[in-house]
């Protein structure tokens, strides 16, 4: 299974980083290691000292599909969740000033905590989805998938025009406005409506 990440998915969160709002869906890959599952708390690599949290609603593929035409592309995942896109902000920062690729900065171990739990699509309204982070209690992160500038639909489509998409490949959709640093010792919880979806440390 491979992690596709949607980048500038959310125009706040595009400005927030001084990025232009792209013409086309913007995605990039994690390693199968990226995956941190079960509450299993996180631990602060040593290679980066500005870790930054990105909450996102996140999509299964059910099945496996290439080209997939927009029309098509909702019969090819049944279930959402909510993961984390961990970046090392300042690993990214100094690869885009050389325009370097930027894997370190974002396809690290751990780097891709993901809930346990799944929700069936048919269970809630994937066009006004509405997710927050709270870290120690205090909510960070908000969004609604209202404010996605490409629809999951229109990213199966993009995507599978490029790479086979197989059960089990799971998608980030990108992140709202709001990202920040994490510490040792930060608890964060992630909610889909007011359904918890995570609970874990940072270590």
């Amino acid at each position: 299974m491979k992690i596709i990440c949607i980048g500038r998915n959310y125009a706040d969160h595009a400005k927030e980083l001084k990025n232009e709002i792209p013409a086309e869906p913007v995605f990039f890959l994690k390693p199968d290691t990226a995956l941190l599952k079960d509450n299993e708390p996180f631990y602060l690599p040593e290679f980066t000292t500005d870790l930054h949290y990105e909450c996102e609603v996140v999509v299964k593929i059910a099945k496996v599909g290439k080209n997939i035409q927009e029309k098509f592309a909702h019969k090819y995942y049944e279930q959402i969740s909510l993961g984390i896109d961990f970046t090392a902000r300042d690993l990214q920062s100094k690869c885009k000033e050389k325009g370097l690729p930027w894997e370190m900065a974002k396809a690290f171990d751990n780097s891709a905590p993901l809930s346990s739990v799944f929700i069936d699509k048919k269970n809630v309204n994937l066009n006004d989805l509405k997710f927050h982070l709270d870290i120690n209690g205090t909510t960070v992160q908000k969004g609604t998938t209202n404010d996605w500038i490409f629809h999951i639909d229109q990213v199966i489509a993009y995507v599978s025009r490029f790479m086979t998409l197989k059960t089990g490949d799971l998608i980030f959709t990108g992140t709202p406005a709001g990202v920040g640093p994490v510490a040792i010792g930060d608890r964060l919880e992630g909610y889909i409506g007011d359904q918890k979806m995570f609970d874990f440390e940072i270590r």
